[in-house]
């Protein structure tokens, strides 16, 4: 079993910054790519910002293009989003996916979702 616990969540005012961590756990054999998505009340989730293990390569969605930054730490197999100059409407849940090989997955990717971290940006 794999675990992906976020953290670093909370209360932000406009134009503010905060940095929110995912560390995967548990019988991880590599792990193909990283991602944080976001969901805000009574709307689908979506994709914020992806990276890949192997190149680095990494996809952000428009309205987080210049102003977050996702990374890799590959030796704690941990993911962080930096989000700088935050505005009221990035309020949602942000949860952590990983693409994860395990031990027992003969090879193949298998999808692992966190439990979600609360980011508020509110004055």
């Amino acid at each position: 079993q794999v675990h992906m616990v976020e953290s670093g969540g909370g209360l932000v005012q406009p134009g503010g910054s905060l940095r929110i961590s995912c560390a995967a756990t548990g019988n991880i054999f590599s792990i193909t790519a990283m991602a944080w998505y976001r969901q805000a009340p009574g709307q689908e989730r979506e994709l914020v910002a992806s990276i890949l293990s192997g190149s680095g390569r990494t996809r952000y969605q428009d309205s987080a293009k210049g102003r977050f930054t996702i990374s890799r730490d590959n030796a704690k197999n941990t993911v962080y989003l930096q989000m700088n100059s935050l505005k009221p409407e990035d309020t949602a849940v942000y949860y952590c996916h990983g693409l994860v090989v395990t031990t027992t997955s003969g090879g193949y990717g298998v999808e692992y979702w966190g439990q979600g971290t609360q980011v508020t940006v509110s004055s």
